[in-house]
């Protein structure tokens, strides 16, 4: 079967591919790929078994990540969850993976890693698991009275009501006004972690690519914002991407307040589930809380192929050196370390 590769973002066939197809995500589209593009400079590429000119009928994109710090690597997708493979069958799928199979060791990438749920491990191949992960989907199809009583009565339950005591205002929308907002609470949260934050020009660039599909969600108590959380929406999946919050203010119950008005507003949209993205195993915190709202949990699996093993006891040690010294940094030393290290680490 001959493999055939489209730019998805010139090519028109892939926006139409995407719009209708069951497995395709926000991740997929034009216009989350031009923000990548924009922001980290990443080249985006299908790879399809449908000739050029024909109507498309399965693809796979990934994005080509040039670094002289981390290497060449493909990735299905930098900075996502997961994205899926858009086939119409196993066998389609497995002759795109032998065709990047082939790609990677033609050009000797360092690497080519999926991110997708439900990719089968292909037999007697280089195709190994790299990383494995915990997501979280929430059911919106119950009823929202079903949907609160199955939270956690203190933790979420107990939460939301100590928001509406407080009095907490609600407002959401993508001026550049509440972007600030949520991006000094971002750097407030990624600070407590001892990681930089996310360079605020990819929100901007995700703001005018993605458009009316994102939303800012933000929390105030006397007109100091509290918390606050970045959301999608695609079809009838929701997706809770970025949330970031005032540690003082922990208590008001404001990321409690957010995610039930996105709930509520997912429920009026017609939205189906909620999409709570990924968590790492070895954060029992986030998974919990996660598991809290009533989230369904699944098992997230990451495949590489690559041209030598991976190393991750080296990759800890260098994690926890730089987050030392990223805890010592100044506010604006740290903003200039996401600007530059981001696009190295897809």
């Amino acid at each position: 079967m001959a493999i055939y590769s489209l730019d998805p973002i010139v090519d028109p066939r892939w926006s139409e591919f995407v719009d209708r197809h069951a497995s395709a995500s926000i991740v997929h589209t034009p216009e989350w790929l031009c923000a990548l593009k924009r922001t980290y400079g990443y080249r985006p590429v299908v790879y399809t078994t449908s000739a050029p000119g024909s109507t498309l009928t399965n693809g796979a994109v990934l994005c080509r990540v040039s670094s002289w710090l981390t290497g060449r690597r493909w990735v299905s997708l930098p900075f996502t969850d997961h994205c899926e493979l858009l086939v119409d069958s196993r066998e389609r799928e497995a002759e795109i993976l032998e065709a990047l199979h082939q790609a990677g060791s033609r050009e000797r990438l360092r690497y080519i890693e999926l991110r997708a749920l439900g990719l089968q491990q292909p037999e007697n191949s280089d195709w190994k698991v790299e990383a494995t992960y915990c997501l979280h989907v929430l059911d919106l199809q119950p009823s929202l009275d079903d949907i609160f009583r199955a939270t956690h009565k203190t933790a979420v339950q107990q939460a939301i009501r100590r928001a509406e005591r407080e009095q907490l205002e609600y407002s959401d929308g993508r001026s550049e006004a509440l972007l600030d907002e949520f991006y000094r609470l971002l750097l407030l949260t990624r600070r407590r972690h001892n990681l930089p934050p996310q360079p605020i020009q990819w929100f901007r660039n995700l703001i005018v690519s993605v458009g009316d599909r994102l939303k800012i969600r933000v929390a105030s108590k006397d007109g100091k914002t509290v918390a606050s959380i970045l959301t999608f929406q695609w079809g009838d999946t929701i997706h809770y991407k970025y949330g970031c919050s005032d540690a003082q203010f922990h208590n008001l119950g404001g990321i409690a307040m957010l995610l039930w008005k996105t709930i509520q507003e997912g429920k009026a949209s017609g939205a189906r589930g909620l999409d709570f993205g990924r968590s790492d195993l070895d954060n029992p915190g986030l998974i919990t809380f996660k598991d809290r709202w009533g989230a369904k949990q699944s098992v997230l699996s990451y495949v590489r192929h690559s041209r030598q093993p991976a190393k991750h006891a080296g990759a800890g040690r260098g994690a926890r050196l730089a987050q030392q010294v990223f805890a010592r940094m100044p506010d604006e030393m740290l903003v200039a370390a996401g600007r530059l290290l981001y696009r190295h680490i897809a």
